[in-house]
């Protein structure tokens, strides 16, 4: 990997992009505090300042993701029409797409979500990115787009749906040609299964 000096400004930031420049090159096993010194081009404790070890980077990487994929939904249903199709076709497309630039990324985001030692506002930023698909569908319940039932309940075909996608696309389930076809289809049976 090419170094990049740090000379000025915000050195958490640079840290933080050199990290994922790594975890999308390498994975997360390849990280260290001390390389990432040397390519930034500051002394081996400088880091310290702002990570006190591996795992609180990592943390730190995973919760600019969930709000940098909660930040590009927010865009996207800020754009999307008013029915409920147009926004859950929104809200699909937007993670796919985060997902297929930023695999490595995802990975990490939901593989700390649940360890014990995970911090409250990684949790809180999970809950927010959760928050956007159940307020989705409860808005639709309401336009009476959405069958009626617990949140949680029907969030779930969503949550499973998205992530059965994701995995499919990023592995190479799906050839090429046909990801899109996939999607298309993904989003109308979807919706199907949400229909009053």
């Amino acid at each position: 990997m090419k170094a990049r000096p740090y000379h000025h400004g915000d050195l958490r930031a640079a840290l933080l992009t050199l990290a994922e420049d790594t975890l999308r090159a390498r994975g997360p096993a390849e990280l260290s505090l001390r390389e990432l010194a040397r390519e930034a081009g500051v002394s081996p404790a400088a880091p310290s300042r702002h990570f006190k070890t591996k795992q609180v980077l990592l943390d730190a990487l995973a919760l600019e993701g969930f709000q940098r994929l909660t930040a590009a939904m927010d865009t996207a249903l800020d754009r999307a029409g008013e029915t409920f199709a147009h926004r859950l076709e929104a809200l699909t497309r937007t993670y796919l797409d985060f997902a297929a630039a930023n695999g490595a990324l995802l990975d990490l985001m939901y593989g700390r979500k649940h360890e014990p030692d995970a911090g409250a506002d990684l949790v809180a930023a999970m809950h927010r990115l959760k928050d956007l698909a159940t307020d989705l569908i409860a808005e639709g319940q309401r336009r009476g787009e959405v069958r009626e039932g617990p949140l949680d309940l029907l969030a779930l075909p969503l949550f499973v749906a998205l992530q059965g996608l994701t995995q499919l696309a990023l592995s190479g389930g799906f050839p090429a040609g046909e990801i899109e076809a996939g999607v298309d289809e993904t989003i109308a049976f979807i919706l199907r299964g949400y229909a009053p």
